[in-house]
């Protein structure tokens, strides 16, 4: 069940976190992984961590033309996995231009690129996968991520309007928005004691996702079994998104 041996996986951002985990799930689970970085010191240095063949690829998708670049490293695969994403915790009066651009360009415009470099491949085989990664702030958006909580709005917009354009071709396209999850991202601030407190008040299971809780879903919408589940946002949020 949810076999994956001898597919090809990309996984955007995958040097720590949820992107990494789910990395690992797939190499574990004897398919090919792509770990991608920003820096190819650190990508090379997690793909080797890694182990069980999983290779590196890095490009900054901050940056124009990040996603060729990438292309370019790995050549078509079966699975993307869109996990990479920036985000500043700011109010949103004191967001530069800048911070915008970075924000929509890596959580949404790079996304979009990567789908239109991979999908076609994809569509000439009759096969494939694409799973992006939302945010539980599609729906309970936090006051000093607005530009992140709407970037992740944008990319589900996108992810239901080509599910039902690649689906003819054997693709499918979902969405998984993970919630409070206890990631290097998060860690600093939770360090504190109160904010903690007033997070996990906010959840119905009483605590934080770990790094590893999406990488299941991951695989069961990268198998067999998952193949009739397209345009899908599925939370994995401790009920906090209730």
């Amino acid at each position: 069940m949810f076999d994956v041996s001898k597919k090809r996986v990309l996984v955007t951002g995958s040097t720590q976190g949820i992107g990494r985990a789910i990395a690992a799930a797939f190499a574990g689970s004897g398919a090919s992984v792509w770990v991608h970085g920003s820096r190819q010191e650190k990508t090379c240095r997690a793909a080797g961590e890694i182990g069980q063949g999983a290779r590196p690829a890095w490009a900054d998708l901050a940056q124009r033309g990040a996603a060729q670049a990438l292309f370019e490293q790995t050549g078509p695969v079966d699975v993307l996995v869109l996990n990479a994403s920036v985000q500043f915790r700011k109010a949103w009066r004191e967001i530069t231009p800048q911070e915008f651009e970075t924000q929509v360009q890596v959580n949404l415009g790079s996304s979009l690129a990567l789908m239109q470099l991979y999908e076609p491949e994809m569509a000439k085989n009759h096969w494939g996968r694409i799973i992006t990664i939302g945010s539980v702030q599609q729906t309970v958006p936090h006051k000093d991520m607005a530009v992140y909580a709407a970037s992740k709005c944008g990319l589900l917009s996108l992810v239901r309007n080509l599910a039902k354009q690649t689906a003819a071709h054997g693709v499918t396209i979902n969405n998984i928005a993970p919630g409070a999850m206890l990631t290097p991202r998060n860690r600093d601030v939770v360090a504190d004691p109160a904010y903690l407190q007033k997070v996990l008040a906010g959840i119905p299971l009483g605590r934080m996702g770990t790094e590893r809780d999406c990488s299941g879903l991951c695989l069961l919408l990268a198998s067999e079994e998952g193949g009739y589940i397209t345009g899908a946002d599925i939370y994995v949020d401790g009920g906090m998104s209730l």
